[in-house]
């Protein structure tokens, strides 16, 4: 499965952006997906994840971005979505996309992802 993800800009404090993942291959429905995010000089960290079903487990997010963000997938169109809102300066990062079959209480751990797109910029300025 190769991924792109698309969807970064340059936006205001307070201001949204919705970021998108587009998968390409068969078994995209098979693999939890997860997004996560890398500011300039610090390491990639989890932002969300999502399970490879609707029917699955509830989105997971870091603690920085629950009640901001939202992840959610549409596995017919083979894509996930990030929506940013109430975004701030500290969301400033390049945003990446990933998949992964690990179980689920792994799913935060960047270690366990095989897949990764290209990466998206966001700058959030204040």
């Amino acid at each position: 499965v190769q991924l792109q993800a698309s969807g970064g800009g340059s936006v205001q404090s307070g201001g949204s952006l919705r970021l998108s993942c587009a998968a390409s291959g068969s078994n995209f429905r098979n693999f939890h997906t997860g997004w996560f995010r890398q500011a300039p000089g610090k390491e990639r960290e989890f932002v969300a994840a999502i399970s490879r079903s609707a029917s699955g487990f509830n989105p997971r997010y870091a603690d920085s971005v629950k009640g901001r963000f939202t992840i959610s997938r549409d596995n017919a169109r083979k894509m996930v979505y990030l929506q940013m809102n109430s975004l701030k300066p500290d969301d400033t990062a390049v945003y990446y996309c990933g998949i992964t079959t690990i179980v689920w209480a792994y799913v935060d751990s960047m270690s366990r992802y095989t897949n990764w797109g290209q990466g998206t910029l966001v700058t959030v300025s204040s």
